[in-house]
């Protein structure tokens, strides 16, 4: 799987001159990456493009130019691109109502444990949550989670022949399952399996 580094990006000159079709394409190319899990619940799967996008519009947005500040850019969003035997998704809970939101994430503490993808054939695989830092504080859960899950070479091999995907929530106060997931993402998920 292929990782940022300095040679990946563009400079900011270079980068206000593609940001428009490479923000376009990343669009775009989001579409099958991004799994409602009912009303209140989404995953977006992250790769390589996804995580170029995001560090190319932090530079931008932030005007960096310092070669240590990139580095620092690059080092905190890597990790989020799959290595070939995992997924790795960013677990947005959405509330557009304040106080609704404030009370669903006291009652959904630790909902980043208990999200889950299955590959047909195969045991259910729970992600591994926030590796970063702890998201959930006593009995409240933030409302963004970055999430890994592992997955078996004979999982991996099931998907690259086409298996189908599952995903699902099996928290007590949050349940969902997307089964199977839609072709277009199967095949998203199935490219970064290489």
């Amino acid at each position: 799987m292929r990782r940022l580094d300095r040679q990946a990006l563009w400079s900011l000159e270079e980068y206000a001159t593609r940001r428009e079709a490479f923000r376009a394409e990343t669009i775009a190319h989001k579409r099958p990456r991004r799994i409602a899990l009912g009303p209140h619940a989404t995953l977006a799967f992250e790769d390589f493009q996804t995580m170029k996008y995001q560090v190319q519009e932090m530079l931008r947005a932030e005007r960096i130019f310092d070669p240590a500040e990139i580095e620092a850019e690059i080092a905190a969003y890597d990790p989020l691109i799959p290595d070939g035997r995992n997924w790795k998704a960013t677990f947005l809970i959405e509330y557009e109502d304040v106080a609704e939101r404030r009370v669903a994430l006291e009652r959904l503490a630790g909902i980043e444990q208990r999200v889950w993808v299955q590959v047909a054939g195969h045991a259910k695989v729970h992600a591994i949550a926030n590796e970063d830092l702890d998201r959930t504080r006593g009995e409240k859960t933030a409302a963004v989670h970055f999430l890994r899950f592992e997955l078996t070479d004979a999982m991996a091999e099931s998907v690259k022949g086409g298996a189908a995907i599952a995903i699902g929530i099996d928290h007590p106060n949050m349940k969902a399952t997307v089964e199977p997931i839609a072709p277009a993402s199967r095949d998203a998920l199935a490219h970064d399996l290489d």
